[in-house]
């Protein structure tokens, strides 16, 4: 009895033959195309005669994921001739280096992106996914992506983030979330954030500080999860800082956290300060209360300002 997997290929098989001889009708005598028939042919007669799957050579097992990949393979791995190594090693190299160009930079998995809305308006976002190495990368990856494709459909904010939140589910393992907070802001300083299980954003107005607080879980958590949006204006000047816990749960070297209140202070002590001059001034007071302690954690950091 065949095995599921020899029986989808035999199904694949039989459909190329039926393309090639299509194929062979409209380019007749095409030397290629009758090659790749008798190829075909040779595959199936194998099958047939129950020796699909056993090398030619040494009539041990063909690897499978190679015949998956590649149901005319005659040839395990250690009795390629020399031009199918050549070939092989061709496209492993070739594989290697597509692989390379789609991961993103190592080990973080912060998320910050702005976009441009319509009418003057920007999207801002920031975002922390769970775990670290490669997979907490391409995850983060795999937000900026949903979230560049959905801003252009002009859903509500709430919507938006309940789409990415599908979108993220549904691609990454249970145990596999992110922290999200997404804004928009208009031309008239209207401002609407989600934030779904991220560390508050802190808005300055003078010396005032607001926090806004989550108002929903993670995203990722649940496939049919919903979320909510808090509505604040900003006036000229006033400041969004955005930023991941690496700020906020970083410790010194007694093990004491920087926490979101001496954040918080450092704003109202500059509340005048360029985007760029108070980011920077954060990085240094985060860095003087490590002194010699390692980050455990990735660093970032994002301000927004109502210039006009």
């Amino acid at each position: 009895m065949a095995s599921p997997v020899e029986t989808l290929l035999r199904d694949q098989l039989t459909e190329r033959r039926q393309k090639l001889e299509s194929a062979a009708s409209v380019v007749p005598g095409d030397e290629q195309v009758r090659r790749l028939l008798r190829d075909v042919d040779a595959a199936l007669a194998r099958m047939d005669k129950g020796t699909f799957g056993i090398c030619e050579s040494c009539h041990e097992t063909i690897e499978p994921d190679r015949l998956v990949a590649d149901p005319l393979m005659e040839y395990c791995l250690d009795h390629l001739t020399r031009p199918q190594r050549q070939a092989l090693e061709r496209d492993l190299d070739l594989a290697a280096r597509v692989l390379r160009g789609l991961l993103p930079p190592p080990s973080s998995g912060d998320y910050c992106d702005a976009v441009g809305a319509e009418n003057g308006g920007l999207y801002f976002a920031i975002g922390d996914v769970s775990g670290k190495g490669v997979a907490a990368s391409m995850l983060m990856a795999h937000l900026h992506a949903s979230l560049r494709a959905l801003v252009p459909l002009n859903l509500s904010l709430d919507q938006l983030v309940a789409r990415a939140s599908s979108l993220f589910c549904e691609s990454a393992l249970p145990s596999h979330f992110a922290t999200l907070v997404l804004g928009r802001a208009d031309r008239t300083g209207e401002v609407e954030i989600c934030n779904a299980g991220h560390v508050p954003p802190l808005v300055t107005r003078g010396r005032e500080i607001e926090r806004i607080a989550p108002t929903g879980i993670p995203i990722g958590m649940f496939c049919d999860a919903r979320f909510s949006v808090t509505r604040t204006r900003l006036s000229p000047g006033d400041t969004i800082l955005l930023y991941t816990d690496g700020v906020s749960e970083a410790l010194d070297g007694s093990g004491q956290e920087y926490g979101i209140d001496r954040l918080a202070k450092l704003l109202v002590g500059h509340p005048a300060r360029d985007p760029s001059d108070l980011l920077a001034s954060c990085l240094r007071d985060l860095k003087t209360f490590r002194s010699s302690a390692a980050p455990a954690d990735d660093v970032t950091l994002m301000a927004v300002r109502r210039v006009g």
